[in-house]
């Protein structure tokens, strides 16, 4: 950042910004100061937000104060403004070594610096123009050990290409823990011996479902689900067994889609009990159809937070998604049904959609993998428009090689994309089964980032990634990410902007009872948002872009924690009302935004507990149109791993009575 003013920061243009370890960039912390509020509170709270008379006034103090970013102390305020005049180190309150300002030794003389909303985004001055959407251009990576695709091959083909990548049985069966999840191959096997039928899977997972809708486990996991649909389906597919004629590896494995992608004979409610009646479902999403071409089981819609507006899974209409792992805490959201059920084992993969870590936050909290490719790879069609430049269709899968299995199936551009993507990118697959893994991988970190999280998660994190470096012989390369709760605060804009106009027609025809608490609240800031806000917002875009593009010269992906957090425990209070606990949410997207923000594909992969049992993710970020080296990195974070992996307390085994 450059120089502050009254009225806004004064950006340096982005390619002056110095994005080395020894970078005079200051690392903000985001310091959300909104208490938590759940029930009564809540209601209380939003009468005074929609009210006419103390709405505006509540908006104002809520962009001010909530979307925040304070230098805490004046010692930190010295910190910040050494990059303006120079100067010595000095010690922060939490030990850390920084450099004070000569002209501002003495802290007697450092004024109280706070940046707000206004300053960091709406009246910053910046000489980038706006980049409405984060399309990157396709360039060839020339990756390691990877096989193009032909790009015209239907999804069943492209499904044979990507599990003729995969190892051989002997090596997968050497890669399997004390516990592992059923794979899509361990499906496709079992029905090819004829151990078992897609039928009789489908008749035991709609027990395992309605057992643990109910007490005492009220899991949550499902939005819809029929029956008679599901059972037509496993029928079908076992008749295609019977004749040695499976569409794919995928015919007769049950995969779930996220209530907000369109999929016969489901409404699509994105978490609400309202959507449905005013934008009806005409048919498959591309991605659902691809699926369903591949002779998957589409087994019903998960449960989500109500729009996608926030991180817990919690949702007044439906229930709580709980997390296998511990019924008494989240799953994490926005994608909570799709990340619990595959933890539980109900399905080996389900389809998410990640505007701000939707796919990856709930992933790492729930212990599996969650992968979401680079904007524009899988369409958006048949996709509710809640965050149409910054959400992307993502998978949540027990290991990685089924997420790999499915994103072949999915990816993709459609004929009216071609003309958005010059040139239109190429589809390469890894070579997983090449007995020698991919060599000289560079792995940026950004220490004070990686580290800001709790005690658990960076100690599991920190030695994952010292463990990879050691086994596969590749680097960490120290970097510096700027401005990292600038982006977070432009993401939020972006979305929440994209969010209320998209729903504004709805919105006009709707009674707000029918809202739950929490998401009148998300809604009321969203509309809040202006103009200005949004093309401020662009124009960080645009320096974002910069930044990591400028990385990613140095580096082959970003390795970050996936969550700040692990999953926290659920109050009594929330079941009506939801909850408004931002602290938490905050730490939870902490690491999720320029995957969004910036279209770029980012995976999380478990590597570990915490002290409580709860799961921890590792995420790569990774370079556009660089799936395959993110497949390769997760394969081989994942192999160290793998091992130590524990079964959840709630777990079905669909292949086994």
């Amino acid at each position: 950042m450059g120089l502050l003013r009254d009225e806004g920061v004064v950006y340096k243009a982005a390619e002056d910004v110095d994005l080395g370890p020894h970078s005079d960039q200051l690392y903000l912390q985001a310091n959300v100061k909104a208490p938590r509020m759940a029930g009564f509170l809540v209601k209380v709270f939003v009468w005074f937000l929609e009210s006419r008379i103390f709405g505006a006034v509540l908006l104002y103090f809520l962009k001010k104060n909530n979307l925040i970013q304070k230098v805490q102390s004046s010692l930190n305020y010295l910190a910040y403004f050494l990059h303006l005049t120079g100067g010595t180190e000095q010690e922060d309150g939490r030990g850390r070594r920084l450099k004070a300002p000569l002209a501002v030794r003495q802290p007697r003389r450092a004024l109280r610096l706070t940046f707000n909303y206004w300053q960091l985004v709406t009246n910053a001055e910046l000489e980038e123009a706006p980049l409405f959407e984060p399309v990157h251009p396709y360039q060839d990576l020339e990756e390691q050990q990877v096989e193009h695709i032909d790009s015209d091959l239907s999804p069943p083909e492209k499904v044979q290409r990507a599990v003729d990548c995969l190892p051989s049985q002997r090596t997968l069966d050497d890669l399997k823990s004390r516990f592992h999840r059923r794979s899509i191959l361990d499906y496709s096997r079992a029905y090819s011996s004829r151990e078992i039928t897609p039928r009789m899977v489908a008749e035991r997972f709609i027990a395992a479902v309605l057992e643990s809708s109910n007490p005492p486990l009220q899991m949550s996991f499902f939005i819809n689900y029929d029956v008679e649909d599901i059972l037509r389906q496993a029928t079908e597919s076992t008749h295609r067994y019977e004749k040695g004629e499976p569409i794919s590896v995928l015919d007769g494995v049950p995969i779930a889609i996220k209530d907000e992608i369109d999929c016969s004979p489901y409404p699509t409610t994105g978490g609400t009990k309202w959507l449905q009646k005013l934008r009806p479902c005409i048919g498959d999403a591309c991605c659902v159809m691809r699926l369903r071409l591949c002779g998957a089981i589409l087994v019903g819609k998960t449960n989500m937070h109500e729009l996608g507006a926030g991180t817990s899974g919690i949702n007044p209409h439906y229930g709580v998604t709980r997390n296998p792992y511990d019924t008494g805490r989240i799953s994490g959201g926005s994608s909570s049904g799709s990340a619990a059920l595959v933890s539980a084992g109900l399905c080996p993969v389900a389809l998410g959609v990640d505007g701000g870590g939707s796919v990856r936050l709930p992933a790492a909290l729930c212990g599996v993998v969650g992968f979401k490719p680079t904007f524009g790879r899988i369409p958006h069609a048949g996709v509710l428009p809640f965050n149409w430049t910054v959400g992307m269709v993502g998978v949540l899968a027990g290991t990685i090689e089924d997420a790999f299995i499915v994103y072949a199936a999915t990816n993709g551009q459609l004929p009216f994309q071609q003309s958005t993507i010059l040139p239109p990118p190429k589809v390469y697959f890894p070579l997983l089964k090449s007995t020698k893994p991919i060599t000289d991988v560079k792995l940026a970190k950004y220490g004070e980032w990686f580290n800001d999280c709790s005690d658990d998660v960076k100690s599991c994190c920190s030695s994952a990634v010292e463990q990879l470096c050691e086994h596969y012989g590749w680097k960490t390369i120290e970097v510096t990410v700027p401005e990292i709760e600038v982006m977070r605060l432009a993401h939020y804009v972006t979305i929440g902007s994209e969010c209320s106009t998209a729903l504004s027609s709805y919105l006009q025809k709707l009674d707000f009872a029918e809202l739950g608490w929490d998401a009148r609240v998300a809604l009321s800031v969203y509309s809040a948002f202006s103009s200005k806000d949004y093309i401020k917002a662009q124009k960080i875009r645009n320096r974002q872009m910069q930044f990591h593009r400028n990385i990613f010269t140095k580096a082959d992906v970003i390795v970050v924690p996936t969550t700040g957090v692990t999953a926290y425990p659920i109050k009594n209070d929330v079941l009506e009302t939801g909850e408004l606990d931002y602290i938490n949410g905050a730490a939870l997207v902490r690491y999720q935004i320029a995957g969004n923000f910036l279209g770029l594909p980012a995976v999380t992969v478990p590597v570990g507990y915490d002290k409580a049992g709860m799961p921890i993710g590792l995420q790569f970020i990774g370079k556009p149109w660089s799936e395959p080296t993110l497949i390769h990195i997760a394969t081989a974070m994942q192999a160290l791993r793998i091992s130590d992996y524990r079964k959840p307390k709630v777990f079905y085994d669909l292949l086994t009575k």
